[in-house]
């Protein structure tokens, strides 16, 4: 690696303010997973994903290209999308020609190195349609038995990062979930966003009853590092004969002055 810092750019779908609590603990624990030579920066949207629903994903997703344009601009080695549903994902990676991993295809595509069988809990119910597609969209299919959520509010991870009461309020929900995945036959478990990988799985080991809890956050950190090392010795480089195809210029240009 050369002298000059390596920046990755970390994008999330939160707000400073509002998800306080929860960014306090996720900046320092990504800078403290990379390696000397690299640097980070966390940057949030607001207004944030305030709602569960596909028009919200639409949003974060026109949020996330524009941004990953101003990363590239100003210099950054990678673009890390922190929001697990991976909005705007493949169009991220068609726009910009710096490495672009996303939280929930590198967290999942890890955790079939662990395990057989992979079970996925959200947040809230209304995800799992989302994250099931998600699967479908990865060919994970066969590796995944389900798809579970806790029936909690983004409030309650809020509340359970700063307070140890409310944390040990949501925890034995999160735990039914858990126990119900691995009847089903999942023998890794991996938490479906940021907020639940944070609050549960940032022990060293985390896992329950043998199965291990992906760390995702983590995973998406040391991603973005082996993308932008694997650039430097000359692979890593995107497909651009489909998904990934560069829109012409003009489309680019309309795009971030209407889109």
């Amino acid at each position: 690696m050369s002298e000059k810092a390596c920046r990755i750019w970390f994008q999330g779908a939160t707000d400073r303010v509002q998800h306080s609590p929860y960014i306090s603990r996720l900046e320092p624990h990504l800078k403290s997973v990379l390696d000397p030579g690299f640097t980070c920066t966390f940057n949030t949207t607001t207004p944030p994903a305030t709602t569960t629903h596909a028009i919200t994903e639409f949003r974060m997703a026109r949020a996330f290209i524009r941004n990953a344009v101003e990363a590239e601009r100003q210099g950054y080695d990678c673009y890390a999308i922190s929001h697990f549903q991976d909005a705007g994902l493949a169009e991220v990676k068609s726009v910009v020609d710096i490495p672009v991993v996303g939280l929930g295809e590198s967290s999942l595509y890890h955790a079939c190195t662990l395990g057989r069988k992979l079970g996925l809990i959200t947040i809230n119910p209304t995800f799992i349609p989302w994250h099931e597609d998600q699967v479908t969209r990865y060919g994970l299919d066969r590796r995944v038995v389900g798809v579970r959520a806790v029936n909690a509010k983004v409030s309650d991870f809020m509340q359970a990062f700063a307070n140890p009461d409310a944390y040990q309020q949501l925890l034995p929900l999160w735990e039914r979930e858990v126990r119900a995945l691995l009847e089903a036959g999942a023998d890794v478990i991996v938490p479906a966003g940021g907020l639940p990988m944070l609050l549960f799985g940032t022990e060293q080991g985390a896992s329950f009853e043998g199965a291990p809890i992906v760390n995702g956050l983590t995973v998406l950190a040391q991603s973005a590092q082996m993308a932008i090392k694997l650039r430097r010795h000359g692979s890593g480089i995107v497909s651009r004969r489909s998904n990934y195809a560069k829109p012409a210029a003009q489309a680019l240009t309309e795009f971030m002055e209407q889109g």
